[in-house]
């Protein structure tokens, strides 16, 4: 054609170096260079050349046409199946979703009586996470009946029959799992249960009683006992166990000997675990068996080192299944977990419960330690129940409080690092707000306790002490200071703590707000001297079935009348 020039010819249209059925139109109409090769259907130059190109133009012209507007159908049904696959898998994604979350049974975190406060978080902007597990003795389901207990039980109040609190390091590197048996006497506050409304006022009972007033009062009890406060709790039921036993896979344990957990002449009931002497894996009701077993290891005290074992090879079963990061694994356990558990609001969905588990999988497990807390015989019933021992458990409580790990390593380094500390200030320097918290357990306050404490601390060179207006709670004296103050601030509180015969276990670190601050509790209503507290120089590990994550050896003794198969 006139003003482009002569072009190059080809020997048939169809040799254009590319499948025209690929691109819409088949005409050439791109920017290859290819295009303009194509014979014209008019203009000068060879006649019979241009008319057979006009021709063959003639003769594809219209299916060209009728291609191309096949082609633009197609192009949209695949849009549209893309976006109806699209819609249609996220619509699916949204329905589990919500499925999973229906499948939460969730309850208020508290029961209104905690005496503990939130760690204040670190540089990082990271707090301790502590999560209160409970395993619940309920046979209220038929589920629940027909895996163990009588059918008087159901419809009774059930009990706590194990606890354990999970403690996760603000910065994530270590855990501690602690667990207080079942028959530990304590003070136990008023409660109301969320399902009957029934009212529990304070009393001093057996610590699985406290599900009377549902796991908001199990929490509130741990925090008063310990003063750490507890996020989150979590309860599980028999058959929950046995549930989520099998959407693990099982977890390894091991016996020294030949197990055989039955019933003997005046010791009723029994697991009815059986098992040969060696490693084995269970799931499932046997789970369940290894679980509750606790004549054939000894005592309540051989169960929770049982239960601490299992929970690690669990842990170590998890890791090995790539669990946190296997999509197929997670959706598994996901619906498992959420139909097995029961699990305090602020947590109550799977986006929360999923961002909890996210945040264990990095804890090495040879930082993860468990164990049970030290106790000793209750001179009211030294067969059946225990107390929490003087100075040995306040020093476990005190290690969670401050963050700190099990490991005696880790804690040799904290302890050598504080000594580099700064040193108290003169007593005269420290202004000390004293509070009367002495109605803690119930009793009216001693009138005039805090001023009374305020003279004697005076009288010790604290000049500056004076009494708060508002009055306080707290079961056992305490000094606390704030986060703000950092070291300097431990290092003050730990010279009023000493100037009244105070143990450092007394001394806990609150979040900003409030200054150092001496609250009275109910353990010192009168005298002059401090409570005279029975010290413990033993590490809290030892003697306490102390378990560690990373130990794939350790194998439970059989108590001896157990061992015939």
């Amino acid at each position: 054609m006139p003003g482009e020039g002569t072009r190059p010819r080809v020997r048939h249209a169809g040799q254009l170096g590319r499948d025209d059925d690929l691109y819409e139109g088949g005409d050439g109409s791109g920017d290859d260079g290819e295009d303009a090769a194509r014979p014209e259907t008019g203009g000068s130059g060879n006649g019979g050349g241009g008319r057979r190109a006009a021709s063959h133009g003639g003769r594809r012209g219209r299916p060209r046409r009728a291609l191309k507007t096949k082609k633009r159908r197609v192009l949209r049904w695949i849009a549209f199946s893309l976006a109806f696959l699209i819609l249609g898998t996220g619509a699916a994604g949204y329905l589990w979703y919500e499925h999973l979350n229906s499948n939460l049974r969730k309850g208020e975190r508290s029961a209104g009586n905690g005496a503990a406060k939130k760690k204040a978080p670190n540089a990082a902007g990271q707090t301790p996470l502590n999560i209160l597990l409970i395993g619940s003795d309920s046979r209220n389901s038929a589920e629940n009946l027909k895996l163990g207990g009588s059918k008087k039980s159901v419809g009774g109040t059930p009990l706590a029959d194990v606890q354990m609190l999970l403690h996760v390091s603000a910065d994530r590197k270590n855990a501690s799992v602690i667990s207080i048996p079942r028959d530990t006497r304590v003070n136990i506050p008023a409660c109301e249960n969320p399902d009957t409304h029934q009212k529990y006022p304070a009393s001093n009972g057996i610590i699985n009683e406290t599900l009377r007033g549902g796991p908001g009062c199990t929490l509130d009890t741990w925090e008063q006992l310990t003063k750490v406060y507890i996020d989150h709790w979590m309860m599980v039921d028999f058959s929950g166990v046995v549930d989520m036993a099998d959407a693990v896979g099982g977890a390894w344990v091991c016996v020294k000997q030949d197990v055989n957990d039955v019933p003997k002449p005046n010791v009723p009931g029994g697991s009815h675990l059986r098992l040969t002497a060696g490693k084995h894996k269970i799931k499932g009701e046997d789970a369940l068996k290894w679980l509750r077993t606790r004549h054939a290891f000894e005592s309540d005290f051989g169960r929770s080192k049982a239960q601490h074992m299992y929970l690690n090879s669990v842990l170590r079963e998890l890791k090995s299944q790539n669990a946190f990061t296997d999509t197929g694994r997670l959706m598994n356990l996901a619906e498992t977990a959420t139909k097995s558990l029961q699990v305090s609001e602020e947590i109550g969905t799977v986006k929360k419960l999923f961002d909890l588990g996210m945040q264990l999988k990095d804890v090495p497990l040879e930082k993860m330690n468990m164990l049970t807390m030290p106790r000793i015989p209750d001179p009211k019933n030294p067969e059946a129940h225990v107390l929490p021992k003087p100075g040995a458990a306040d020093k476990l409580w005190a290690l969670l409080r401050d963050d700190q790990s099990l490991d005696p390593k880790d804690r040799a380094k904290a302890a050598k690092k504080a000594a580099a500390g700064p040193k108290a200030g003169a007593p005269a320097s420290l202004g000390v707000t004293v509070v009367n918290g002495t109605s803690a357990d119930g009793q009216a306050a001693t009138e005039g306790r805090a001023s009374t404490v305020r003279d004697l601390l005076k009288a010790k060179g604290f000049t500056e002490a004076d009494t708060s207006t508002e009055p306080g709670t707290a079961l056992t004296t305490e000094v606390t200071y704030p986060h703000s103050a950092g070291a300097q601030g431990k290092a003050n509180a730990l010279s009023v703590a000493k100037a009244l015969g105070m143990p450092a276990s007394t001394v806990s670190e609150t979040p900003d707000g409030a200054g150092l601050t001496l609250t009275v509790g109910s353990d010192w209503r009168t005298g002059s001297t401090f409570p005279k507290v029975v010290e413990d120089d033993s590490d809290p590990l030892e003697g306490t079935e102390s378990v560690n994550g990373a130990k794939t050896d350790d194998c439970m003794d059989v108590y001896w009348p157990y061992r015939q198969m």
